[in-house]
């Protein structure tokens, strides 16, 4: 079966031709053509043995028998309308096979989905019957069994605005007419839902990250609940006796294998890059794939062991488009058992990301440690933004680190006059100017956006004359204190640039650098006292 998109040539007759064909696949030849224009959903879908195929086109769905007497493709056997923006599903299982039928609602109408038992397929003759509110598509889903549809409502808004995605539901039916709502445990989208091969159970992925995994049997009771993990995809063996989460798209490919019958988890690692996954018939391998389109380099696949060894690694040159298993008849294999044992694997070629944290360019070798313990940044300052600017988070950090050292300080001192039993010397404390409120977040140095001279380590008040000058006593050097005299002036008119700039006033080039000079200053005047 191929299909083709859709298009219509006004110039030709007739301007519409088939874009939908099936082949023999023994000779090639077409045996059916039919116009298609549905994206969605746009497959044949077959009963297991053949004998019924159904084809959902331009809200109805055409029925074909190709039995021994059935008349095949040349006529349609069976009609079902009013599914224009609906779904069909054939069931697997023995023939004659039931029929899922979605109906959408209209005009406050509730959606409906209904069983069928082919070719009873009257509207009065539903064999189960679910309906719901607030659903623009659904998934149904079986069992291989065919005893047990799962439905996977969604909308493409969510209107409460609680989620990004739309709202998701689950609903559940039975050909013996059981219908009921799946109840999950947590908010959040449901990732991915999954039936067992064994048809007995199936399992949900579900919640914000990290998301929770849930095992359901078949009167939708809670039979397991996996411990939450970053995880958005489930896959079952071929058994059901061996269950693999996975955590591949917007997460970096984390993968768990977990023991189903004796509820163990046997392995947890990464497999990055991941674009696709699938298990090997015999049951106790899998490969993953990088592949084109979704990743076009170091394209390749990865066979794993359900221990978590890596057993093969193939890179590919160029794009990889896809990997699968070969396939073989049911039966061919055994159900294997399932076992503690670490099987030794390979070492990946691969490069391992790197864990050290991602510093920026810009801001690497941006910051040195004096001697006296000092931290000064060495960053040009950031065009735009004031000399000295500093985030909430780096005030109050800076806060913290004030508070502690001066408590430590405090305890040395404490504990120094207890061993040596002299009492320290009174000195009086200096006066403290007040602080204006835009002094406030300026002061105490740290590693600041754009300030070329701040520190975190130092105790001392350097950064806190710059905005509160204080009167130095002189120093007995007359040429001394006319210097420090000509530095408080610069440092006071360096102030009040730095309000104009943070009221919003445009300031001159000039003006800019004299601000940009407040850390050289700040550091003339230190050295001048202390000389």
């Amino acid at each position: 079966m191929t299909w083709e998109v859709y298009t219509e040539n006004p110039h030709e007759t007739p301007k519409e031709k088939p874009n939908l064909f099936i082949y023999r696949a023994e000779t090639g030849e077409e045996e059916f053509s039919i116009i298609q224009k549905r994206h969605h959903d746009w497959q044949m879908h077959w009963s297991c043995d053949e004998t019924i195929a159904a084809l959902l086109v331009g809200g109805e769905a055409l029925f074909y028998e190709h039995g021994p007497s059935g008349p095949g493709f040349k006529q349609v056997a069976k009609r079902f309308g009013n599914l224009r923006n609906g779904g069909l599903s054939v069931a697997p299982g023995p023939s004659p096979p039931h029929i899922g039928v979605y109906m959408p609602g209209t005009k406050g109408a509730p959606s409906m989905c209904r069983l069928y038992k082919y070719p009873n397929l009257e509207l009065n003759q539903p064999v189960a019957s679910k309906s719901f509110f607030q659903a623009d598509k659904v998934d149904m889903m079986w069992n291989r069994k065919g005893t047990g549809l799962i439905l996977l409502t969604s909308t493409d808004v969510d209107t409460s605005g609680e989620s990004y995605y739309g709202k998701q539901a689950l609903h559940y039916m039975t050909p013996k007419g059981d219908s009921c709502g799946i109840q999950l445990k947590a908010e959040g989208p449901i990732h991915d839902v999954a039936w067992s091969p064994k048809s007995t159970e199936f399992c949900v992925v579900y919640g914000f990250m990290p998301a929770r995994a849930t095992l359901f049997n078949l009167k939708c009771d809670v039979v397991y609940d996996f411990e939450p993990g970053n995880r958005n995809s489930i896959f079952y063996n071929d058994f059901g006796n061996l269950i693999l989460f996975g955590g591949f798209g917007n997460l970096p490919g984390y993968i768990e294998t977990w023991d189903l019958p004796r509820r163990k988890k046997l392995a947890s690692f990464k497999a990055p890059d991941t674009t696709s996954l699938e298990w090997n018939p015999a049951g106790d391998t899998f490969l993953t794939a990088t592949t084109a389109p979704r990743l076009r380099m170091a394209n390749g696949f990865k066979v794993w062991h359900y221990s978590g060894a890596l057993l093969g690694e193939y890179d590919w040159t160029g794009e990889l488009l896809e990997v699968i298993w070969q396939k073989y008849p049911a039966g061919t294999f055994k159900e294997v058992a399932i076992s503690d044992e670490k099987v030794v694997g390979i070492v990946s070629a691969t490069p391992v990301a790197s864990k050290q944290k991602y510093i920026p360019p810009g801001a690497r070798n941006s910051a040195t440690v004096t001697a006296s313990g000092q931290t000064i940044d060495v960053r040009p300052p950031i065009p735009g933004l004031p000399p000295g600017y500093r985030s909430t988070t780096q005030i109050k950090n800076s806060r913290k680190s004030k508070k502690a050292a001066n408590k430590a300080a405090a305890s040395a001192a404490a504990a120094n006059e207890v061993v040596t039993g002299s009492e320290p010397t009174a000195t009086p404390p200096p006066k403290k100017q007040p602080a204006k409120k835009n002094a406030k977040n300026n002061a105490d140095g740290d590693l600041a956006n754009g300030n070329a001279n701040t520190n975190t380590k130092s105790t001392g008040s350097s950064t806190n004359e710059s905005n509160n000058v204080q009167k130095v006593s002189p120093t007995g050097d007359q040429n001394k204190d006319k210097k420090i005299k000509a530095i408080q002036k610069k440092l006071k008119e360096i102030k009040v640039l730095k309000e104009k700039h943070e009221r919003g006033e445009t300031l001159v080039q000039t003006q800019i650098t004299k601000m940009n000079s407040e850390g050289q200053l700040i550091k003339e005047l230190e050295s001048l006292k202390v000389a």
